[in-house]
């Protein structure tokens, strides 16, 4: 019987590979159509890898904690030709792989040297083509693992620059190598060195989720970023949060009212590019949920046209996928912003980094009890308060805009009943 293989899919815009996690089939197993058969980790979550068709596991070819390109071969399965016609494979030989036939004018599989490419935007060179093969990826140097495809933004020599880029560091990774040149320049010799020292040295791999951090902050840091902060009275939503069933977390009042004062206001909440500020079409808002090795960030999409309440259920299973690390697809890719609560940690105040595609973060400390004074009284009065802080995009905002921003999300919080 024929056989189908099983790729790595395109898990997503950005990404290119993914590391298998778990295999969930053996050979010899009979597998359905669409079934879930391995568990593969990217830079952003944990995804399934799903059969195409139904049949019976021939090989299993990918290995555990390996790497493996899109479009890379995983397994085989042998299917019977009811099922080749039911999924709509394509027949090449008895022993021949199977294909997936080309969608309805869709481009031909493969380009003949004869055929007529008139009126195309380009023709497919057979060497650009996806193959069976997976490209082994070989180190330069032993025992240094680093990221690949990473470029500085500093001035560096271009034998520097030769030698870092066979390595795959950037400039950032040099920030804490002491230069011996010019000016402080740090040299060959020296960069030499530093790699030597590194590989005496005890290490550990990096997850993806680490590098994919990593490499996001270096990039936000490319902009000039600043943070303002207030105070905020917490009890009126304390007292509301108490009433409610089930009970908003803090971070999604947060959320909520961050959302209803960007919509009052989008330019705030744009994008600067050239010489125009690009408006967000949606006011979707991310939140930060840490995970292991790394953060995440759910995105609820058009929270200024839905209540606290309306926003609660969703709010709490994007919270459970979220560290499973199992976000469907509508949660994931970009918001206008993005809430972190790192009050949990009993942190007071803290400037967390806007995301690349975002200016904006509003972060929120711990609560503590102070004295609070009473008007009318004319007494102090125990009250529980926290530190609310807005780090922003300078270039977007200035410290009055952002502290205008920032009081009036807190003038929110203080009737959530509306939110």
């Amino acid at each position: 019987m024929p056989r189908v293989p099983i790729y790595m899919p395109q898990l997503g815009e950005s990404i290119a590979e993914a590391t298998i996690r778990e295999i969930d089939i053996a050979t010899g197993d009979d597998v359905k159509a669409d079934q879930e058969i391995f568990q593969v980790e990217t830079d952003k979550a944990m995804m399934g890898v799903t059969t195409s068709a139904s049949g019976t596991v021939l090989e299993i070819v990918a290995n555990v904690d390996e790497s493996y390109a899109v479009g890379a071969t995983l397994a085989y399965l042998e299917v019977t030709e009811e099922e080749i016609q039911r999924a709509g494979l394509s027949k090449t030989g008895d022993t021949d792989p199977v294909k997936p036939l080309p969608e309805a004018g869709g481009a031909s599989p493969s380009v003949d040297d004869d055929d007529d490419t008139s009126g195309v935007h380009f023709a497919v060179d057979e060497r650009e083509m996806i193959t069976d093969e997976r490209p082994e990826v070989k180190p330069t140097i032993e025992g240094l693992p680093v990221p690949a495809s990473t470029t500085g933004a500093t001035y560096l020599s271009p034998r520097m620059k030769v030698r870092m880029e066979e390595l795959g560091l950037n400039a950032s990774d040099l920030a804490g190598v002491a230069g011996s040149g010019a000016g402080g320049r740090v040299t060959i010799e020296d960069f030499e060195k530093f790699i030597r020292e590194i590989e005496s040295s005890k290490m550990t791999e990096a997850s993806p989720m680490r590098i994919a951090v990593a490499d996001s902050m270096r990039r936000s840091w490319s902009r000039p970023l600043a943070t303002v902060g207030v105070p905020v009275v917490l009890d009126e939503i304390l007292n509301h949060r108490r009433q409610q069933d089930p009970k908003p977390g803090l971070g999604l009042y947060a959320i909520r009212a961050l959302a209803m004062a960007l919509s009052e206001n989008t330019a705030v909440a744009g994008r600067l590019v050239g010489e125009r500020i690009v408006h967000p079409n949606a006011i979707d808002i991310g939140f930060a949920v840490e995970v292991d090795d790394g953060v995440l960030v759910p995105v609820m999409r058009e929270v200024d046209k839905k209540t606290l309440s309306e926003l609660t259920s969703s709010y709490e299973t994007l919270v459970e996928q979220a560290r499973k690390r199992k976000l469907p697809p509508e949660a994931r890719g970009a918001g206008i912003a993005t809430v972190t609560n790192f009050g949990t940690f009993g942190i007071v105040w803290a400037t967390p980094i806007p995301l690349p595609e975002q200016n904006l973060v509003l972060g929120i400390g711990a609560g503590t009890k102070v004295p609070t004074w009473d008007p009318a009284t004319e007494t102090f009065i125990p009250k529980t308060e926290a530190q609310l802080t807005l780090s922003f995009d300078h270039r977007i905002l200035d410290g009055g805009a952002a502290g205008r921003l920032l009081q009036r999300i807190g003038t929110l919080l203080q009737s959530p009943e509306a939110l």
